[in-house]
C-alpha cells in the first residue's frame, strides 16, 4: 500500500520530481567523474606539475564532498516541501506519522537510486567522452586514465547510498518534530526582518578585515609564501560570510526603503527584504564556489598555457636534425620555415669541428633579454665567432658557445671553429645540421613527431638530444592532469552552487504563494508577477555571481609567481560560469513561477 502511495504521490508531481532527478544526476556523474582521478594514483602523480599533486586532488574531493552534501540536504528539503502540504492532509485523515515516515522515505531512497544508477551510467559516458575530447585538444596520451574505474565507481555507490539514507533520516526527523497544523499551515509561517545591532557592526567591520587580509595574501603570496597561503585560506571566506551576512540585509532593506520604489516594485523588495535573511549563508556559499570553480578553471587552463610557453622558451628553433635521411627531407621541405639554416660539422677525437664560414654567413636566432624576463622579440647572435677556441665556456662568447652546444649531436663534447681549409683537411667525412623555425610551433605537430620518430630510429644505438617537441609533449603531458583536475572540479562547483540556489529557492516558494494570491486578487496581471519575479531572483542570483566574480579575479593573483601569465584567456571560465549560471536563474524563475502561479493560472482558466 505505502509503495502505491508513493508511486501515485510521486506520479502526480511528476514535472517536480524530473527537476529534482535531473539534479541529482548531474550531481553524481560529475562527482564520479572527478573520483576517477582522485582514486587513479598513477595517473593523477603521472600527469600533475604541482607537487604531492596527490594531496590537492584529495582536497578538491574532500570539497566536492562536501558541497554534495549540502547540495542533497538542499534537494531533499525540496522534496520534502512538496510534499509538507500533503502529509500534513494524510494525518489530518487519520494516517499515522509512523506510516507517513516510512512513505516519505521509501520516497527518498527510491528517487536515490533511480539517480545513483542514471548518474553512474552517465558518468561512465561523460568520463570517456570528457577525456577523449580533451586529449584530442591537448594532443596528449593520458597513460593510466580509466572511464570506468572500479575504486572510483564503489566510492561514489557507497557515498550516495550513505548520503541518501542520511538525507531520508534527516527528513523524517524533521517530519517527527512538526505538528499536523504545522504540515497543512506550515508555509504561512512569518519571517524575519532585519534588526540592526551593536554586535552586528562590529561583525562588520571584522568582515571587512578579514576580507582584506585575504586579498593582501593572495596579492602579495609570493612574499608571505606559506603564511599567505594560510592567510588567504581562511581569511577570504570568514569576510565573505560576515559581509554577506551583516551587511547584504540592510543593503536590501535599504533598497526597500527608497522612496522612488512603487507599485510593484515596492513588493518585489518586500519579497526579497523576507527572503533575504535566510539565504545570507547560503549565498556566502555560493559566491565561495563560484570562486573555486571558475578559478580551478582558469588556473588549470593557465597551466597549460605555461607548459606552451616552457616548450618555446626551451629552444628558438623548433627543430633540429642531423644529416637527415630522404624521408626527412620530404618533411622539412613541406613546412614553411621562416629561418631555416645548414650547417657543416666534423667529428674528430670526441671533439666538433664547425666550419666558421657556415656560422658567419649563417648567424642564428637568439631570445633578446631585458632585466630577468625574456621579450617576444629575436635578434641575430652580434659576437664575434670564437676561432679556435673549444666550446662549453669559451671566452668571450656566450651566446655562440649556447647555441652550439644546443645544436650539438652529443652535448658532452667540446667543439671548435676553424677556417674552410682547416675543415677541408680534416681526414673525416662531413655531416651537417639543419634548424628551422615557424611561425607557429604548435601548428605543424604531426611534422615535429614524424621527425622525432625518424630521429629515433637513427639513434637506437647513440645519444640523441631531446627535440623541442619532445620537451612540449613532456611538460603538456604533466600540465594535463591538471588541468583535468581544474576542469572537472571546476564544472562541478559551478553546476552544484547554482543547483543549490535554485533548491533553497524553490523550497520555500509554498511560503510565498499567499503573497502572490493576494495580489492576483486585487488585480495585478500575471504578466507584472512575472515581472516581479524575474526582478527578485535576478537580485538574488546577482549577489553572489558579482561577490564570487571579484574572488576570482584577485584569487588568480596566487598564482602569479608559479606561472607566466596567471590570467590566461580567464574570459572563457567566466563566460562559462556565466552560461551556467544563466541557465539556472532561467530555471528557477520558471519551476518558481509554476509554484507560485499555479493557483492564479487554474484561476485563469
Amino acid at each position: 500500500m505505502l509503495f502505491k502511495l508513493a508511486l501515485s504521490g510521486m506520479k502526480s508531481r511528476a514535472k517536480d520530481y524530473l527537476i529534482l532527478l535531473a539534479g541529482l544526476v548531474m550531481s553524481i556523474s560529475i562527482f564520479y567523474m572527478f573520483q576517477t582521478m582522485a582514486w587513479n594514483r598513477s595517473f593523477t602523480e603521472a600527469n600533475g606539475v604541482i607537487d604531492s599533486i596527490q594531496l590537492v586532488y584529495n582536497m578538491g574531493s574532500f570539497l566536492l564532498s562536501a558541497i554534495t552534501l549540502f547540495y542533497i540536504l538542499y534537494a531533499n528539503g525540496f522534496l520534502l516541501s512538496l510534499r509538507q502540504r500533503e502529509y500534513g492532509l494524510y494525518l489530518v485523515l487519520g494516517a499515522r506519522k509512523r506510516k507517513i515516515r516510512s512513505l516519505m522515505f521509501i520516497e527518498t531512497i527510491a528517487v536515490g537510486i533511480l539517480s545513483l544508477g542514471i548518474g553512474l551510467t552517465l558518468g561512465f559516458g561523460l568520463s570517456a567522452l570528457v577525456g577523449r575530447l580533451m586529449a584530442a585538444q591537448l594532443h596528449v596520451t593520458l597513460t593510466g586514465y580509466h572511464a570506468v574505474y572500479g575504486p572510483a565507481v564503489l566510492f561514489t555507490f557507497v557515498f550516495f547510498v550513505a548520503l541518501f539514507g542520511l538525507s531520508a533520516l534527516w527528513n523524517q526527523l524533521k517530519l517527527a518534530r512538526l505538528q499536523v497544523l504545522q504540515l497543512v499551515h506550515g508555509h504561512s509561517q512569518a519571517d524575519q526582518l532585519w534588526k540592526s545591532s551593536v554586535w552586528k557592526r562590529v561583525l562588520g567591520v571584522l568582515g571587512l578585515i578579514a576580507l582584506g587580509l585575504g586579498y593582501f595574501s593572495l596579492t602579495f603570496m609570493e612574499q608571505l609564501r606559506e603564511i599567505g597561503l594560510f592567510t588567504a585560506t581562511f581569511m577570504t571566506p570568514i569576510g565573505t560570510y560576515l559581509l554577506f551576512m551583516v551587511l547584504l540585509p540592510p543593503f536590501v532593506a535599504m533598497l526597500k526603503n527608497r522612496n522612488s520604489l512603487r507599485g510593484l516594485r515596492a513588493f518585489t523588495f518586500g519579497q526579497l527584504s523576507f527572503r533575504i535573511n535566510g539565504l545570507t549563508k547560503l549565498l556566502a556559499t555560493v559566491a565561495m564556489l563560484i570562486a573555486l570553480g571558475a578559478g580551478a578553471i582558469a588556473g588549470g587552463m593557465a597551466f597549460i598555457n605555461d607548459a606552451k610557453i616552457k616548450s618555446e622558451s626551451y629552444s628558438v628553433y623548433d627543430m633540429i636534425v642531423h644529416n637527415p635521411l630522404p624521408e626527412e627531407e620530404k618533411l622539412l621541405n613541406a613546412i614553411p620555415f621562416v629561418d631555416r639554416l645548414q650547417y657543416r660539422y666534423k667529428v674528430e677525437n670526441g671533439k666538433l669541428y664547425y666550419a666558421r664560414g657556415d656560422l658567419e654567413k649563417q648567424r642564428p636566432l637568439i631570445q633578446s633579454q631585458q632585466g630577468k624576463k625574456e621579450v617576444d622579440s629575436l635578434i641575430r647572435v652580434t659576437e664575434k665567432l670564437p676561432v679556435g677556441e673549444a666550446g662549453a665556456g669559451a671566452a668571450n662568447s656566450p651566446e655562440w658557445d649556447s647555441f652550439l652546444w644546443t645544436i650539438a649531436p652529443d652535448q658532452s663534447m667540446g667543439y671548435l671553429i676553424v677556417e674552410e681549409d682547416q675543415f677541408e683537411a680534416i681526414p673525416v667525412e662531413a655531416k651537417y645540421i639543419i634548424i628551422g623555425k615557424t611561425n607557429d610551433f604548435l601548428a605543424h605537430r604531426a611534422s615535429w613527431a614524424a621527425l622525432d620518430e625518424l630521429s629515433i630510429s637513427k639513434h637506437k644505438d647513440g645519444y640523441m638530444p631531446w627535440s623541442k617537441f619532445q620537451y612540449y609533449q613532456n611538460a603538456i603531458g604533466n600540465a594535463s592532469g591538471t588541468f583535468f583536475m581544474g576542469f572537472f572540479l571546476g564544472i562541478a562547483f559551478l553546476a552544484m552552487m547554482a543547483s543549490c540556489l535554485m533548491f533553497k529557492v524553490l523550497s520555500g516558494a509554498a511560503k510565498d504563494v499567499q503573497r502572490y494570491e493576494m495580489l492576483s486578487k486585487i488585480g495585478v496581471r500575471r504578466e507584472k508577477l512575472i515581472r516581479s519575479i524575474y526582478q527578485e531572483l535576478f537580485l538574488v542570483f546577482l549577489f553572489p555571481g558579482i561577490a564570487g566574480v571579484l574572488h576570482v579575479l584577485v584569487g588568480m593573483r596566487l598564482f602569479a609567481f608559479i606561472l607566466e601569465e596567471p590570467y590566461y584567456k580567464l574570459w572563457i571560465p567566466l563566460v562559462l560560469f556565466a552560461v551556467i549560471y544563466f541557465v539556472y536563474y532561467m530555471l528557477t524563475v520558471k519551476l518558481y513561477q509554476n509554484l507560485v502561479l499555479a493557483g492564479r493560472k487554474r484561476a485563469a482558466v
